[in-house]
């Protein structure tokens, strides 16, 4: 690719006390990375020159958990955000049956922890006993299914939702039962639209499919973003067959590297099965008060091991107080690196364990915006504990910002928002000691890159305003966040949101 050279930028400041530019600067990308910065640079043979007019520019985006593939298909299955209880639910049902009642039906969204009781398969069957209604939740956690889907997917009958791991194990035969929802054409235009808000990389979690399947999409100009593949149990043994390392590029794709392993260690607050120290506090219904591990302390630290092994790092969802604390001692046990995903609700006393350990707090803001009014059923005794960004920012834990897209928007923006000032609606920030500034927020968004340098990716994003001005509180400053418009994206020096007027 040819030389790019972006005039007239202005650096957005992302170390602590770094002052800002005082004058705009030239960037020059060569071979994908920032090779000079500086005022006024010379001009260069066979360079594509772009006139960034005073911009501010930051490092890429990233997006550190997103399952792609689901957010790619949630363009044509049924939107269930809304509903508040079985029975609208399957108002919704029957409305798309009636345009369609002949097709398997696929909804996403519903979060039942606050409805007024469970679900049940024979009302699903009442609505349809003839074609499969595969109704995933908005943790995707539980699915809630009719008779025919379970049958479809070789799952025992029952009268309750499907949870947890025999859930993410028949997840991998719904296409057999749907047909293929996730196309090359439905995959690209979540990346363009990604990259439209500044995106040049996301770690991809998705249940199904590995580095042939990338490839495969890579050859169909699925290729606008870096990729960090993810594999789960189920795929390991193929990735240590074809001697993948996490940071490795996978074969016939330019920007796709190995991942780490993927292990969920406990549920959701949604499906109340994320595993906690203390019971529900609306669990008097529930098997298990506490919430559940999805494997024994010995599988899990058998999986890490041979993780570590193969040169993989490992990424353990916990999202419980007692998963986070027993991921901690895990990978502590077993000398594994990588990430403790999404570390919902933690102990204080585990906070200087995690930053002492040098793992990565991967976590989603925005969820805490979905969360607020569940937390307060579920775990009404421990809510100054939800989404402790502070306390882990301060006690040196490096976070990385991430979505879980599509059980919250494939938005870094909206995560930053979420981050900076923990309200989405009239109602005062929930538990404001915990936010973070807009800076930290921002740095926590780049995949650890500072102030765009020499020697950094040519990841390079240019922004209509200055996403650290000064505009008041923290509501406005969340809504200056949230409404930022970005101008130009690059990855690799490659222009792939061309925005810039």
């Amino acid at each position: 690719m040819d030389p790019l050279v972006i005039r007239n930028v202005l650096p957005v400041p992302l170390g602590v006390d770094e002052a800002a530019a005082t004058e705009p600067v030239d960037v020059l990308v060569e071979d994908g990375v920032v090779r000079r910065m500086g005022t006024d640079l010379p001009d260069v043979d066979d360079a594509r020159v772009h006139d960034a007019d005073g911009r501010w520019m930051i490092p890429g985006l990233w997006d550190h958990h997103v399952h792609l593939g689901q957010v790619a298909m949630t363009t044509s299955r049924l939107d269930l955000s809304t509903a508040r209880s079985p029975e609208e639910v399957t108002f919704f049902v029957q409305e798309r049956l009636s345009y369609a009642p002949d097709k398997p039906l696929v909804g996403f969204g519903h979060r039942s922890a606050t409805w007024p009781r469970k679900p049940t398969v024979a009302e699903l069957d009442e609505v349809s006993d003839g074609v499969p209604i595969v109704l995933i939740s908005g943790d995707a956690h539980h699915a809630w299914l009719n008779s025919p889907a379970l049958r479809g997917l070789g799952l025992a009958p029952r009268n309750e939702v499907v949870r947890e791991s025999e859930w993410f194990e028949a997840y991998g035969r719904l296409e057999g039962l749907i047909g293929r929802e996730a196309t090359p054409e439905a995959y690209r235009t979540v990346q363009a639209e990604a990259a439209s808000r500044g995106v040049v990389g996301l770690v991809d979690f998705e249940f199904t499919g590995g580095a042939d399947d990338w490839a495969g999409r890579w050859a169909e100009g699925v290729d606008l973003l870096r990729i960090r593949m993810a594999t789960y149990a189920d795929g390991l043994d193929a990735v240590l067959d074809a001697a993948l390392r996490s940071g490795d590029t996978i074969p016939d794709t330019g920007l796709v590297t190995m991942g780490p392993l993927k292990v969920i260690s406990d549920g959701s607050l949604n499906t109340r099965t994320a595993w906690c120290c203390a019971p529900y506090t609306n669990g008097d219904d529930l098997i298990h008060p506490f919430g559940y591990a999805n494997q024994t302390v010995e599988e899990l630290r058998k999986l890490m091991v041979r993780a570590t092994t193969g040169g993989l790092e490992v990424a353990v969802h916990a999202i419980g107080d007692a998963a986070v604390h027993e991921a901690l001692l895990s990978f502590a046990a077993t000398g594994a690196r990588g990430s403790i995903e999404h570390a919902q609700l933690i102990d204080p006393a585990d906070v200087p364990r995690l930053a002492a350990s040098g793992l990565r707090a991967s976590v989603q803001p925005a969820h805490l915006l979905d969360d607020r009014d569940v937390s307060e059923h579920c775990w009404a005794d421990r809510l100054d504990r939800c989404f402790a960004l502070r306390w882990m920012h301060d006690a040196g834990t490096r976070m990385h910002l991430g979505s879980d897209a599509p059980v919250a928007p494939l938005d870094p923006w909206l995560a930053m928002a979420a981050a900076v000032h923990r309200s989405a609606d009239e109602r005062d920030p929930w538990n404001p000691g915990q936010s973070l500034t807009a800076r930290e927020a921002l740095a926590a968004s780049t995949d650890g890159w500072g102030t765009v340098a020499v020697g950094h990716p040519g990841d390079l994003v240019l922004l209509d305003a200055d996403p650290l001005a000064d505009v008041g509180d923290t509501g406005a400053t969340s809504t200056h966040l949230r409404f930022m418009n970005v101008a130009a994206t690059y990855v690799a020096g490659r222009l792939t949101a061309p925005l810039l007027s």
